[in-house]
């Protein structure tokens, strides 16, 4: 990641971004790996669920190391999120060409449908959330080069974020201090014959689109080496998966190192250029720079003067800000619309209504940030999430507050905890659920919930466990967070009032739940935790959480993990 990644955010909320660590689990952690492979060979021979195959058309309160581009690369990585150190050496494929195909790699637009019952509710038709004034809703998730579904295309119980990332020991032990890299990955996938990486681009781009979100913001880190050379990848990937799935630009600007306006402009036009940038309908080219005030508004006007003298490319500027209240006005008169990176925490989130009342009051758009959590132990800062709390209320006050777009903040750091991807701790549980308030996001009804689900989460350690290992940095939270807690949450989407047992460790009790949705609260006990929705005396949907909670820790992970019943 950049070597500054985000700076003290000044006002409101503090900005977020961040490089997890793991915690040894061994044969644990081995036994899931294999598990999850056999979905991922699922995942990729195109067996996704693909509701769109018919129709196409982060500021940290302190400064981090650098991180690198991707293994192999010695630049400064990552956006708005906070990264690893340089220099990391895992091994560095040869660059890739778009027309190379994965053997077995499914054509484009083909998909098989999703498990029968993963969602609580029914998945609206393409037309409902791509046409009329759902259309105009668009949802993006912020994507971060550094963290592709694998980075050596080898198997995922041996490959590079087993061996480096999620060890504390990895990489030469660099990342021993905060007890390694990173705390999660993505779902495992299995190798690829041809251009793997090319085939695990489509991939992801074929999971956005099956969740119903628009694009990805792609966060560009570097003008040169592997992120670039990802960044390029990824516009050809989407085209090929699906021509309405769109790649909105967003230099980052803690992580780029240029101060030339035509410099960056000639990048923006690189990219840009491809069929999958998002554009407006009028042609613009939409251009939403990471820590935008980073640079004054005249140097940015410089910028998209560039992009029309130079390129012919007119920009719809669509700055996101780590302190918006301070640089709107400024701004103002170059932008289409604007935005920030928002808090983490799931206290602290009535600035956005305020935000986006400003943003529209301007006349401009406002695209409104949505997220899960952020624990950063590389920089020893961690956001309460409140199990699934911050997720709910950042998609509230999107929905509430009137905002024009949404980023999903993040698709893929797993250096901030802060995924919405699929990943080894949590399956699909928060894309899933993100699914069900995007849906009311773009079409303005809530969806009927047809199944009953139960989503599980926790954290697999109390708040203030003492690690046992060499960690010497601890996460404390971050300054306007919540509270810490220690909490397992029930959220439950019923078609009919039941009752839901559960069993957390060996505390054993049972709750009502209404139609609808209800969120249950219990306290986090060393064990397993697992619920039950019973029924007219059966049982009608159950979950467990495969992390079991351990007084005894070996490096500290404040994330919460999840699982659902709708999905193996």
């Amino acid at each position: 990641m950049a070597a500054e990644r985000r700076t003290e955010r000044q006002a409101r909320h503090p900005s977020h971004r961040r490089r997890p660590g793991f915690r040894g689990r061994g044969p644990l952690l081995a036994l899931l790996i294999s598990g999850f492979l056999l979905a991922g060979a699922f995942a990729a021979t195109g067996a996704v669920w693909d509701p769109f195959a018919d129709g196409a058309g982060r500021s940290a309160s302190a400064p981090a190391p650098g991180a690198p581009g991707a293994p192999g690369s010695a630049e400064p990585g990552a956006g708005p999120t906070t990264g690893a150190p340089s220099g990391t050496a895992a091994p560095e494929p040869a660059p890739k060409t778009p027309d190379k195909r994965a053997t077995g790699t499914p054509a484009a637009g083909s998909g098989a449908p999703r498990p029968a019952g993963a969602l609580p509710f029914d998945m609206p038709q393409p037309a409902a959330l791509r046409s009329g004034a759902a259309g105009k809703k668009l949802v993006f998730a912020h994507y971060f080069t550094p963290y592709p579904l694998s980075l050596d295309n080898a198997p995922a119980d041996g490959d590079y974020y087993t061996r480096n990332y999620l060890e504390p020991a990895g990489e030469s032990g660099k990342h021993e201090r905060y007890g390694g890299l990173l705390r999660d990955r993505p779902l495992p996938v299995p190798p690829k014959g041809g251009d793997w990486e090319y085939a695990n681009l489509q991939q992801e781009v074929r999971t956005a689109r099956a969740a119903g979100i628009d694009g990805f913001t792609l966060d560009m880190l570097s003008l040169s080496g592997k992120n670039w050379e990802r960044s390029n990848l990824l516009m050809e990937a989407a085209r090929s998966v699906d021509p309405a799935f769109k790649i909105m630009l967003m230099p980052d600007m803690t992580s780029l190192k240029t101060d030339d306006p035509g410099v960056l402009a000639d990048a923006l036009a690189a990219l840009g250029k491809a069929p999958a940038a998002h554009r407006l309908g009028d042609g613009r080219l939409v251009v939403s720079p990471f820590k935008a005030e980073a640079k004054s508004a005249q140097w940015w006007t410089q910028v998209i003067a560039a992009l029309k003298s130079k390129h012919g490319i007119g920009t719809a500027f669509v700055p996101l800000f780590l302190d918006f209240g301070a640089h709107s006005g400024e701004f103002a008169p170059i932008s289409h619309g604007f935005s920030e990176w928002g808090s983490r925490s799931y206290v602290g989130q009535e600035s956005s209504t305020r935000d986006a009342e400003r943003a529209h009051g301007m006349g401009k758009l406002w695209m409104q940030p949505v997220s899960v959590q952020d624990a950063r132990p590389n920089q020893g800062i961690y956001d309460e999430a409140g199990n699934t709390a911050t997720l709910r209320s950042t998609w509230q006050h999107a929905i509430d507050d009137g905002a024009d777009w949404v980023q999903l903040t993040t698709w893929n750091d797993y250096s901030e905890g802060s995924q919405f991807a699929p990943s080894l701790h949590n399956g699909y549980a928060y894309l899933d659920l993100t699914s069900y308030y995007l849906t009311r996001f773009k079409t303005g009804a809530w969806p009927k919930v047809v199944r009953d689900t139960l989503y599980l989460t926790a954290r697999t350690q109390f708040a203030a466990a003492d690690p046992t290992g060499t960690q010497s940095l601890m996460m404390a939270p971050r300054k306007g967070s919540a509270a810490p807690r220690d909490t397992v949450e029930v959220l439950s989407f019923l078609t009919e009032p039941g009752t839901v047992r559960t069993a957390v460790g060996t505390a054993t009790g049972s709750h009502e739940a209404a139609a609808g949705i209800h969120s249950e609260l219990l306290p986090l006990r060393a064990g397993s935790a697992s619920a039950v929705l019973v029924r007219d005396g059966k049982a009608r949907a159950d979950v467990e959480l495969p992390y079991p909670v351990d007084h005894t820790v070996t490096v500290q992970d404040l994330q919460y993990y999840a699982a659902t019943s709708g999905r193996e």
